[in-house]
Formats: C-alpha cells, structure tokens, sequence
C-alpha cells in the first residue's frame, strides 16, 4: 500500500516553501530557458526551440544556475511574490503554474515518479531539440516558433 501522507507541495503554500522545496518543483523540461515571441498587439506568447545561451541541450539545465545573471541579466528569476506577473512565460506544465493556479502536478513528474528522466519519457522535455540563440539570425527567429510539448 503506498504512502498516503501529503506530500509538502499539496500542503505547503508556495509563498511558504523553503528553497529546496521551490527548486525541487522544477522538472527540468527546459522549457523556461526556451527564447519566446510576444506579440506585440495581442500579447500572445509563443515558445520557440531558440535556447538561451547558457542552456545545456543535454542535461536541459542552466549551465550556470547559480551565476547566470552574471552572463544574462534578463533571466527572470521566479518567485511566489513575481509569479502572476510572469506567468505567461511558464510553460501550461509547470509546477509553479500549476500549483498557483490550485491545480495538480502532472502524474509523469519528478516528484510523483520519483525519476528524474520522467519528464523526458513523458515527451515534455526540451532535450535536443533546441538551437542555440547565437545561430539564429535576428530576422529567422519566427521560424523557429513550436508547439509547446504538453506531455498531458
């Protein structure tokens, strides 16, 4: 029989999450490090496979997580206080979405399965999928727009 116990991000406001409990929403998608269109009469937002700089195709994580307002100052750092302001940026799969919006995590993530490679298997990921953002042209980045992989 399993553990029947809440887990703490079904009991834990995310205002009130330590930092370890806010990092470990993440399920490495890669899919926040993705470059996005917004257009500028609707606002709407469209992901596209352009990967910032600092992006690791392989492991679909910051290759400088700790430092890399240092490399880009614009990366937007995601917290409870900022999260409705950002929150057209967050992929529809995102724990932090998600659980703002009072919904449930998806079943393939990282901490329901306990495997971190969930998220690749459910098809969500961004692993090699992406271009770096030095190899696009200022004028071809529209054809790099994609449909955001969804994983439901």
């Amino acid at each position: 029989m399993g553990d029947l116990r809440p887990r703490f991000w079904e009991t834990v406001p995310l205002e009130d999450m330590t930092r370890p409990e806010w990092e470990a929403l993440c399920d490495g998608c890669g899919k926040c490090c993705m470059n996005k269109l917004e257009d500028d009469d609707t606002g709407a937002v469209a992901f596209t496979r352009v990967a910032c700089r600092m992006f690791d195709d392989t492991t679909c994580k910051c290759s400088q997580y700790p430092i890399r307002h240092q490399f880009v100052p614009e990366c937007i750092v995601m917290t409870p206080e900022n999260i409705e302001n950002h929150m057209y940026w967050l992929p529809q799969t995102c724990a932090y979405r998600l659980l703002h919006k009072g919904e449930p995590l998806y079943n393939w993530h990282p901490l329901i399965t306990g495997d971190p490679a969930s998220t690749l298997e459910a098809g969500v990921s961004m692993r090699h999928l992406t271009i770096p953002e030095n190899e696009v042209d200022d004028d071809d980045w529209e054809e790099h727009i994609i449909a955001e992989p969804s994983g439901s």
